[in-house]
């Protein structure tokens, strides 16, 4: 039995699976939890009160400092509640799966809605259980192809497209290296861009790393077509956890273009002049033009990073000056070694 104030405490009390809210005032717990029961016809036995903000049991020895005004879950036997939390999870798990109704709610809301926040929450909402993820083809999801060319028929089409004019890109960034050698040399490297080529042609540009469609160790997406940031070059994980899935929404698709496929060491500053300067200086040696390879276009250097965790500083890391020329019967390490000065 707790003790009884001489003037009682008011509380703001609901039930479990309730978003109304009534008032209720007493001496004790145990008189709370009673008119509780008796407002909202809820058994007495096994029932017990929480705090609304984290879950915390009212008991005799709280609810003496426990502030007024205070707002309270009525929970009966078997039920929990662990605060916010619990009211989150509920939150999500409408917008997983919504009804129409739940989008139609949404709708109203935004058109009678003035706050600016509230404005951009509720579109944030209804841009999210509009998607059409699991559509794939033109026909399935028009609006998604909205602007594109009609060539392109399929979502994962495109997407290949997108990884793959990337990866060009990169090709043609190495291809314009041939400037860094001197006359005599420029055969031989471009001799070995053309090596890069041909692999590079015969696994489709790494087109892959963006198809939802693709083997699990050929992408970077899971098979709904999420993909993670995955941080900063120095660091080895997203602490903001950016997210974003392409395939769901047209808007969605074309901020999918302003993420980056990072070098973690440098193309420009790195790898290219290192390449360069390998052939340059081979004098009879063999340059490992398949360890260049690895490092620009595939993911053993190369990081999906969301906009704002591409850092445009100087990375300050080196390619392995042991792995530059070819070494007869020395076995190769998986990856590349990131080397800092």
């Amino acid at each position: 039995m707790s003790a009884v104030l001489r003037k009682p405490k008011t509380f703001k009390l609901r039930s479990l699976h309730s978003e109304k809210k009534f008032g209720v005032a007493g001496r004790s717990c145990e008189e709370v939890l009673r008119k509780g029961c008796q407002h909202l016809q809820l058994p007495i036995p096994g029932s017990r009160l929480c705090l609304y903000e984290d879950g915390t049991e009212l008991t005799g020895d709280y609810f003496r400092s426990a502030p007024d005004n205070s707002e309270l879950v009525l929970l009966t036997a078997g039920q929990t509640w662990q605060g916010f939390v619990s009211d989150i999870s509920r939150f999500l798990s409408v917008f997983q799966e919504p009804h129409a109704g739940v989008i139609q709610a949404a709708r109203q809301l935004l058109s009678d809605e003035r706050s600016p926040l509230r404005q951009k929450l509720l579109a944030d909402l209804l841009g999210t259980v509009s998607e059409n993820i699991a559509a794939e083809t033109r026909a399935e999801d028009p609006p998604w192809f909205e602007g594109l060319e009609s060539r392109f028929r399929s979502k994962s089409g495109y997407l290949r497209y997108s990884c793959e004019s990337r990866i060009r890109s990169y090709l043609r960034e190495v291809t314009s290296g041939a400037s860094l050698v001197g006359a005599e040399a420029r055969e031989e490297y471009l001799r070995l861009v053309g090596s890069m080529q041909q692999k590079l042609q015969a696994a489709q540009y790494n087109s892959s790393y963006f198809d939802r469609g693709a083997k699990a160790g050929r992408r970077l997406c899971t098979p709904e077509g999420w993909f993670s940031c995955q941080g900063p070059f120095d660091v080895d994980d997203c602490t903001s956890r950016h997210s974003i899935n392409p395939y769901s929404n047209r808007e969605s698709r074309v901020l999918f273009s302003t993420w980056n496929l990072d070098h973690v060491i440098e193309k420009k500053r790195a790898v290219v002049p290192t390449l360069a300067a390998a052939v340059h200086d081979a004098e009879g040696r063999k340059v490992d033009w398949e360890y260049f390879y690895r490092l620009l276009f595939t993911l053993e250097n190369l990081k999906l990073v969301h906009i704002a965790c591409h850092k445009k500083t100087t990375h300050k890391l080196h390619c392995d000056p042991s792995r530059v020329y070819c070494t007869p019967g020395a076995s190769r390490r998986k990856r590349p070694a990131r080397q800092r000065p």
